[in-house]
């Protein structure tokens, strides 16, 4: 079908040079005293039959930029487009108005050559100008709308809408995010970006057999989430080409679209932290419920292992808090009841540090 239309474009092209170059040929070559090949439409015909002949050849090339340039523009972020066309479109009038202008002035080689110079410059100036500042132009318009929401939400006392979730590779794999929207912790439109979803993809089809089973628990989770939950999900087609590693690209994301990163990945942490990007961790929030427990408490626990300084004992929590047990190496496998004498919390979980309870009272 597209070999077709451009077949097509190339006949209405040829037809209509023919009507006003081949007189001109016909003169040239001095046989413009044919009159039948110097009347327009046979002039016509002649044009478009030699451009359709010319398309056996060149047609292919002319598909082949078109399917490439359509897949440049499919993959290429909505928001590119669009600032980099408003851009261009500001260039191009900009332009228009210079050159108007310069009609003024009666000066017939600066009235020919200066409107096509002042259209490729401001219109190649537009087009970047409008691609390179368009996260600037929409932490503008989302300040204003933010806004104009703050202002109607006090007039009419309604919340605003909940900023978008994304979500990260890593705490899609961990799973545990699908029970927290299950419980409706999680408020808002969650967004499944498609960077994040071929890493998935490239996982599950890893020839790593552990890599392999995260990749299919990570694409089970999201089908829970999209089929079972009542939590909206959408899909972000876009990507950033500039940009190789995923999580500078969900980074890039979360300030274009204003959204909040979702993670349970440390380093990714710091980086949105550093940056000024929201970001929600879901270990912060496991951390956060846990039961506390005080210097002073006692507690039974089960000693399954010996620690890394000598003569401690590993147990742990139903919960997967680990406690180092001083001076419990000697009951590994045995039910110790424990006197908790310090706990280390930090954002990559929390350790207890406790002793016998026999060894206090001997002491």
């Amino acid at each position: 079908m597209l070999k077709r239309i451009i077949q097509a474009c190339f006949l209405i092209i040829g037809g209509t040079l023919g009507i006003f170059l081949i007189p001109q040929l016909l003169t040239v070559v001095h046989a413009d005293h044919i009159a039948f090949i110097n009347k327009p439409f046979v002039s016509a015909i002649l044009g478009a039959i030699i451009f359709y002949l010319f398309t056996f050849w060149a047609v292919d090339y002319v598909v082949d930029f078109i399917k490439w340039l359509e897949e440049l523009l499919v993959k290429a972020p909505i928001t590119d487009i669009i600032f980099g066309s408003v851009g261009l479109i500001v260039g191009l009038f900009v332009a228009f108005l210079i050159g108007y202008a310069l009609n003024a002035i009666q000066v017939p080689i600066l009235n020919t050559v200066a409107p096509i110079l002042l259209t490729l410059l401001f219109g190649y100036l537009g087009f970047q100008v409008g691609f390179k500042k368009r996260d600037e132009l929409l932490n503008l318009f989302s300040k204003n709308s933010k806004r104009k929401g703050e202002a109607s939400d006090s007039e009419e006392g309604e919340p605003g809408s909940s900023p978008i979730k994304i979500l990260d590779t890593s705490v899609i794999i961990d799973g545990r995010i699908a029970d927290i929207c299950q419980t409706g912790f999680l408020e808002g439109t969650i967004v499944i970006p498609q960077f994040v979803l071929a890493e998935l993809q490239h996982i599950a089809d890893s020839s790593d057999a552990l890599k392999r089973n995260r990749g299919r628990r990570g694409l089970d989770i999201l089908n829970r989430i999209q089929k079972e939950l009542a939590v909206k999900v959408e899909m972000y087609e876009g990507d950033f080409e500039e940009i190789q590693e995923v999580d500078s690209k969900l980074v890039k994301l979360a300030k274009i679209t204003d959204g909040i990163v979702v993670t349970n990945d440390f380093n990714l942490n710091k980086v949105c932290e550093f940056q000024n990007v929201s970001v929600l961790n879901i270990n912060d929030l496991a951390n956060a419920v846990k039961p506390v427990v005080l210097p002073g408490e006692e507690m039974n626990v089960q000693v399954i292992k010996d620690g890394k300084e000598q003569n401690q004992g590993i147990a742990y929590l139903d919960d997967g808090t680990m406690i180092v047990v001083e001076g419990g190496r000697d009951h590994i496998g045995k039910r110790l009841d424990v006197i908790v004498t310090s706990v280390l919390q930090t954002s990559a979980g929390r350790m207890i540090f406790a002793k016998p309870k026999l060894l206090e009272k001997a002491l």
